[in-house]
């Protein structure tokens, strides 16, 4: 099966998060992710859009291809 994941900002000022990390257990795909968009750097961190900024409305898109889907939930990022 693919799964789609979707990320996005939801601050309410125009501080947009950087150096963002989610909880992503082993997570692993057999469809290709560019590691700009999302890569797994340890067990139960995934690094997401390369840790650049992520501004408000922008929503961060890519499917993988997995037997399962992997529970994924925000962890940290820096913030202004």
């Amino acid at each position: 099966p693919q799964f789609i994941v979707q990320i996005l900002t939801t601050c309410m000022n125009n501080c947009a998060p950087s150096d963002i990390h989610v909880n992503c257990g082993w997570f692993a795909s057999a469809v290709v992710i560019n590691p700009n968009i999302f890569t797994r750097i340890a067990y139960n961190d995934c690094l997401v859009n390369g840790g650049r900024p992520l501004p408000r409305g922008n929503i961060l898109r890519f499917t993988y291809g997995n037997s399962y889907m992997y529970p994924i939930s925000f962890k940290s990022a820096k913030f202004c």
